[in-house]
């Protein structure tokens, strides 16, 4: 088989897959499960390492979810060590006319927004309130760690006023 026909068959099961996810409220799906279960419902395998492909299979699900007008279903995607989106979101904003994102963090939100349109689209059964974008659950949990080190106070020394160590006890008044 031709690597254009792996391609296009792999683009329409990734499309079918990720409409699956987008029916579940807050769902995501990494890259490897996503490459994975293209690979075994197409019965078409690769051994070329998973970034060397996936990328224009994804890059296909985004002009047709555009074509269809649904929403961008790669907004589902993410990298499994930290839950962002990979770099190839930024075809989601080139094909919907938006600027780049430069900023990690807000291209994350926008993808967040983005993977609640899909919910609300696919018909994902939604709260009572409708919803909310969230970040991908292994993103939110580094974000909350990063806040929760940046929002503590440092301890200080009731007696000289120095920083504690992390032992909690003063260096200087022992």
């Amino acid at each position: 088989m031709k690597q254009g026909e792996a391609r296009e068959a792999w683009g329409a099961e990734a499309y079918s897959i990720l409409v699956g996810v987008a029916r579940t409220y807050h769902a995501v799906i990494t890259y490897k499960q996503l490459g994975e279960e293209v690979q075994t419902r197409t019965g078409i395998r690769t051994k070329s390492l998973l970034q060397n492909w996936i990328g224009p299979v994804l890059g296909s699900v985004v002009r047709e979810a555009h074509r269809r007008g649904d929403p961008p279903l790669t907004a589902l995607v993410v990298h499994t060590d930290d839950g962002k989106v990979g770099s190839g979101y930024k075809e989601v904003l080139a094909v919907a006319g938006q600027a780049p994102v430069d900023d990690e963090l807000e291209r994350e939100h926008h993808a967040a927004n983005a993977r609640l349109a899909c919910y609300r689209h696919f018909g994902a059964t939604m709260p009572p309130d409708g919803g909310a974008p969230a970040l991908a659950p292994r993103l939110q949990a580094a974000v909350e760690r990063r806040r929760e080190r940046t929002e503590k106070p440092p301890r200080i020394c009731e007696h000289c006023f120095v920083q504690l160590p992390s032992t909690g006890l003063c260096d200087a008044c022992g």
